[in-house]
């Protein structure tokens, strides 16, 4: 009979690949255009081993968040430089003068700006607009009641769940968005599949659920609805924010660190718990899931095996190792640093980078 189990091992999905993460190790494992799989090990050292203090509830979410949204980002911006495919011939004249300039950098220089774009679109879509359009609704329709009955940052946090739920819709027809929710979905299944105590296979991955509580998604999601409560305090306790709309803006990013612990604790709860208040507080972060993840193909579901597989076997603080004989179709037969295997991926290459630090 299977045994159940909880690992705090979580992933990310990347271009054509997905990233597994342990305590202190790390794995991309990726698909490059030529049809291998590529893995990269990594090592890992969180500021919460280097001092108590970002150990402390509430604050471990807020390092925790930005060391993973720091990790995340360097693995997205190295699977774009490794799957994509043979550069263009034809490029344009910025394209040439770009690349003249930069040279190998080039990559990380547009990742840069695309991260810059990306946070200020951000403040754009999910701080400025939902506080612009309630001021125009309290304005135009209801004639300031809700000023009045401080009801600004309820209906701010329904607008914004309703944008981040449209925009999370729209870039899941994007082609390449889809295949990265591919990834996601296949990330999912794999940590359920070894959580539900069955033997890491795609078979038996392939019939799990892609919906897991502890998920980025459902994250984003809990954050949305503590941001309502914190902003309802702030607006109750300091109602001359609600005057300035930038001044009420700037308010909200500065108690965003807390809504991240809060959220970051909510999850960690959510992860290891199964009662009814965690039902129905997951349940819309688990709903919203049916749009970010979608289901992989075969060949995804080894990406995700390999990584968490990777992961599992070299994480110093946990005992239970992944029985990987008698695999069928995933037999792995180790020569030097290639990994082959019987099924489409045609073999995966081992890059030794465990010696790096994040």
């Amino acid at each position: 009979m299977s045994e159940q189990k909880k690992t705090m091992i979580g992933g990310q999905a990347l271009i054509e690949g997905i990233v597994m993460r342990g305590r202190h190790v790390a794995c991309m494992a990726l698909r490059l255009p030529d049809g291998e799989i590529e893995l990269i090990p990594k090592k890992l050292s969180p500021l919460a081993d280097k001092n108590i203090f970002f150990r402390f509830p509430i604050v471990r979410g807020i390092v925790g968040f930005i060391e993973a949204l720091i990790f995340g980002y360097n693995c997205l911006i190295e699977s774009a430089e490794k799957t994509s495919l043979e550069e263009i011939e034809t490029k344009s004249k910025f394209e040439k003068w770009i690349e003249k300039r930069l040279g190998d950098k080039m990559m990380k220089f547009i990742g840069v700006v695309s991260a810059a774009l990306g946070i200020i679109l951000s403040l754009l879509l999910f701080m400025y607009l939902p506080a612009w359009i309630v001021d125009m609704m309290d304005k135009w329709v209801f004639d300031y009641v809700l000023e009045q009955h401080k009801l600004h940052p309820l209906f701010e946090g329904v607008i914004k769940i309703f944008v981040f739920v449209i925009y999370l819709w729209a870039v899941s027809k994007m082609q390449d968005i889809k295949r990265t929710f591919m990834y996601h979905g296949a990330e999912h299944k794999t940590i359920f599949c070894y959580e539900n105590g069955v033997p890491l296979t795609v078979e038996n991955v392939r019939i799990q659920s892609r919906f897991h509580p502890r998920c980025g998604t459902s994250f984003m999601f809990v954050m949305m609805i503590i941001s309502i409560f914190i902003s309802t305090i702030l607006i109750v306790l300091f109602p001359w924010l609600g005057n300035n709309r930038a001044l009420w803006v700037f308010a909200k990013l500065l108690v965003l660190p807390l809504i991240m612990g809060i959220g970051y604790e909510f999850i960690k709860y959510a992860g290891r718990k199964e009662n009814f208040f965690i039902k129905i507080f997951s349940a819309p972060g688990l709903w919203m899931q049916r749009i970010s993840t979608v289901e992989p193909t075969d060949d995804m579901i080894e990406i995700a095996i390999f990584a968490f597989e990777h992961v599992l076997e070299n994480e110093p603080d946990l005992d239970i190792k992944i029985e990987t004989k008698n695999r069928g179709n995933n037999e792995k037969s180790k020569k030097g640093n290639r990994i082959s295997c019987k099924c489409r991926c045609k073999s995966a290459r081992r890059t030794d980078r465990s010696e790096r630090t994040y």
